[in-house]
């Protein structure tokens, strides 16, 4: 087989891997392209080339493994995109059903959650700690309290 051959089995595993994400075909097409650029300076017997190409292909499949082993960690400070309770963390809401015992419930944005925290009254202000499950760990805010409906006001302008 020629090692344009190589390069032609290379790019057409490569593209798939574009159809197909995730199947780590990457590494597969860079064991074809390491084939064909040893063939090109090298040219071998087919045996040798199919050996060279399985070599290469295992090489790179498992240098493919630690590279998404390293980079599949994200950073403790990193939102992950669909981790709404990650997004809640430092968020800022007000008590809507007293907490008593350490348990009451809290609104965030649109939405109420039961909360864990200190007593509060209703209408405190409270700030998102943690969230464990469904419930939100929540203390003391020291500011102002947040409206818990929005409010429009209209001005008139004068002619």
């Amino acid at each position: 087989m020629p090692w344009w051959g190589w390069a032609i089995v290379a790019v057409v595993v490569g593209l798939a891997e574009l159809q197909l994400p995730g199947s780590y075909l990457i590494w597969i097409a860079l064991g074809a392209a390491l084939t064909a650029g040893l063939c090109a300076a090298h040219p071998v017997g087919l045996e040798w080339q199919l050996a060279t190409f399985a070599l290469a292909a295992a090489a790179c499949c498992v240098a493919g493994y630690f590279v998404y082993r390293r980079g599949g960690h994200l950073p403790v400070h990193a939102m992950p995109l669909n981790d709404r309770t990650m997004s809640m963390v430092g968020a800022r809401g007000v008590v809507c059903a007293g907490i008593v015992n350490g348990e009451g419930k809290v609104r965030l944005g649109d939405s109420i959650w039961i909360a864990e925290g200190p007593n509060l009254d209703e209408g405190s202000p409270v700030i998102v700690r943690s969230v464990r499950g469904t419930r939100v760990v929540v203390s003391a805010a020291a500011s102002a309290p947040i409206p818990t409906t929005p409010t429009i006001s209209i001005v008139e302008s004068g002619k």
